[in-house]
């Protein structure tokens, strides 16, 4: 990356709307607006105050609001310029046209971000929580979100790091000077130092695993024979009509796919196809990919026709789903019952039960209630705690673990303090990688890569 060129994008989604903003970063960001727009005064960009908002025209283009942020005090911390334009494909294309003709060049995606981080504005945890805030689908996952980018998790490892270094800094003093009787650290004490950062690693990957669950959300597949209700009862947990519902069986051809807010949880509600065997090309595919989902899902909802008694196909498709976590929806119940609760329950042995009438929208209470129970395992709610929410993050946290679980032990085998204090070093290394202390150009481009040009 060159730090010494201007890049410039459009930094809100191409389509029309109120306002479109194309962006531009970089030493000759006020020079190239300079070139580019006009007032009723003559005034030129360079010469206006920082942080300052400013009419005119873009020539020949369109009528604008440009805003000038100089350095050091922006996204960035490079000179910025904003120009705030009716939104448009045209206008949008032939600005920043216009920019790159006087200089700037497009910028690739993520590479405003990967500056801040560059220049130091932010770390790549907070860089990272951008993109997790762009993403977010539950006010849940905009918390942690926003948590991370304000540095919670950032102050974390940092001071986890600090620990780690005031270990390495005894251990290496009794190395290094060993020859002058300096002593090494008392066991017991360095023990219970180690002991202490090794709780707090432990106690950040506890809430990995509902960290991911706030950032990548839970995939739950609604299956069932044809004409159970299953189209139904996705569009009741959704609270509007997306799927299709008619009397006739095999509406569903494929599977339909939609996010709700399930108390904080991004709940992917697939709807599929009803499990059977083929007539037609188109129902042959629509099968296969209805076992594709089955196959990736988190939890399952196997949908039962209550008012019905339960059938071969119903045992079939229960042995699709075979050991993989799932409920068994009792649905129908608004019509005349036909199957016990301890027939529902022979179906899938060992799973939950629940009755409700997707028609009426009674039971749902209880089911969504069950599923948040069952993906928090029966913790309480996200409340604000930092969580670990990247994979990246989480990795990084298990080497460290495990390079203070191997510095322990090779302190309470006497294996000498020269490796004790390589493995305190390692882990000082994973948590610099967190945060970006130590990261390679590979690394780097992976993670910006996933955002959007202009950000």
């Amino acid at each position: 990356m060159f730090l010494d060129d201007t890049i410039a994008a459009v930094s809100t989604p191409i389509g029309k709307s109120g306002i479109g903003i194309v962006r531009l970063s970089g030493r000759s960001a006020l020079s190239v607006a300079d070139k580019i727009f006009v007032t009723a005064n003559g005034s030129c960009p360079s010469r206006f105050p920082s942080h300052t908002i400013h009419y005119g025209w873009v020539k020949d283009i369109d009528e604008v609001l440009l805003t000038v942020m100089r350095a050091p005090k922006t996204y960035t911390r490079e000179d910025i310029v904003e120009i705030n334009c009716h939104s448009g494909i045209v206008v949008l294309r032939k600005i920043l046209e216009l920019v790159l003709k006087q200089g700037a060049r497009l910028a690739a995606p993520g590479e405003f971000t990967k500056r801040a981080y560059i220049n130091g504005r932010i770390d790549l945890v907070q860089a990272e929580a951008v993109l997790d805030i762009i993403n977010s689908q539950t006010q849940d996952a905009l918390k942690a979100a926003l948590g991370q980018l304000q540095g919670r998790l950032s102050q974390k490892v940092a001071a986890l790091r600090k620990n780690l270094l005031d270990i390495s800094t005894q251990l290496e003093l009794s190395i290094d000077f060993s020859d002058r009787d300096v002593q090494p650290p008392a066991k017991e004490e360095l023990l219970k130092m180690m002991d202490r950062v090794s709780g707090d690693l432990k106690e950040l990957l506890a809430g990995a695993d509902r960290g991911a669950v706030l950032r990548q959300g839970i995939s739950c597949v609604i299956c069932g024979k044809p004409n159970v209700g299953k189209s139904s009862l996705l569009n009741a947990l959704l609270k509007k009509d997306r799927a299709i519902v008619t009397p006739l069986p095999g509406t569903t051809r494929d599977a339909v796919c939609e996010t709700i807010d399930l108390l904080g949880i991004p709940l992917k509600l697939i709807d599929t196809a009803g499990i059977i065997q083929g007539r037609d090309i188109a129902e042959k595919e629509a099968v296969k990919r209805s076992r594709k989902v089955l196959k990736e899902a988190n939890v399952v909802l196997l949908v039962l026709d209550g008012s019905q008694e339960i059938s071969s196909e119903d045992l079939a498709i229960a042995e699709e789903v075979g050991h993989r976590p799932a409920f068994v929806v009792l649905n129908k119940q608004d019509l005349r019952p036909k199957i016990t609760n301890n027939e529902a329950k022979r179906i899938l042995p060992g799973r939950k039960l629940v009755r409700v009438s997707a028609l009426r929208g009674t039971g749902l209470d209880r089911l969504e209630k069950e599923l948040t129970d069952f993906i928090w395992k029966g913790k309480a709610r996200f409340s604000g705690e930092i969580l670990v929410t990247n994979i990246r993050h989480r990795e990084a946290l298990k080497k460290a673990q495990q390079s203070i679980d191997c510095a322990v032990e090779a302190k309470e085998r006497g294996l000498g303090e020269e490796i004790v204090a390589l493995e305190v070093k390692q882990a000082q290394r994973s948590l610099a990688e967190i945060i970006g202390k130590m990261s390679s150009e590979d690394i780097l481009g992976q993670i910006f890569s996933q955002f959007c040009i202009g950000k």
